[in-house]
């Protein structure tokens, strides 16, 4: 007996995710994702109002195992929570070697869409960020870090633009460097021993 395959709007999501990551929205069409999902225009179309739906519906997808992936990769690091956040960077910079990596998807979208605000996926990138900075932030008072707010929203600056530097030069090691900054923000950050 036959197994069916994933339904119809998640062979498309999936197409879709593949492409965008890799090429971008703007050069991916509708009739791209189409053909890499198997399905015809007028069956995308029935899933998805519109390009600009199946982009928010690409960046939804992300948003939990993204968060999922840094809280693993934050676990998995032996040590007290700065070399645990250290962690994360040097995770990154790992990832960032491998040939198909091509950094962050929710802020490659953001550039991408920089002149339309009001865009539902600028609207979920925005989520992403304020629910890894607000993780953050939780994870730092727990440790009874001083202004644990501030704290997170220097580590996701910290780290956004290691994102945005690693496209530019390809050159992992500036994640490696914003990991060391961050671990030195965090350590101050502590209360004494």
């Amino acid at each position: 007996m036959k197994t069916p395959g994933p339904p119809t709007r998640a062979r498309i999501v999936a197409a879709a995710s593949k492409l965008f990551y890799a090429e971008g929205i703007r050069s991916v069409s509708v009739d791209a994702v189409a053909e890499k999902a198997g399905v015809t225009k007028r069956t995308l179309y029935y899933h998805f109002a519109s390009k600009d739906d199946l982009v928010a519906a690409y960046l939804a997808m992300r948003d939990q195992p993204n968060l999922a992936l840094f809280m693993r990769w934050f676990a998995e690091t032996e040590g007290a929570t700065p070399e645990k956040v250290r962690g994360i960077f040097r995770s990154l910079a790992k990832s960032a070697r491998h040939p198909k990596w091509k950094g962050c998807g929710f802020l490659r979208t953001s550039a991408e869409l920089a002149n339309m605000p009001g865009h539902p996926a600028i609207r979920i990138g925005a989520a992403h960020k304020k629910s890894f900075e607000g993780w953050l932030r939780g994870v730092f008072e727990a440790d009874g870090c001083r202004d644990a707010a501030t704290l997170a929203r220097q580590i996701l600056l910290l780290l956004d633009g290691a994102f945005s530097v690693e496209l530019l030069h390809r050159d992992p090691s500036y994640m490696e460097t914003a990991g060391e900054a961050a671990f030195a923000l965090v350590a101050a950050a502590r209360p004494a021993p």
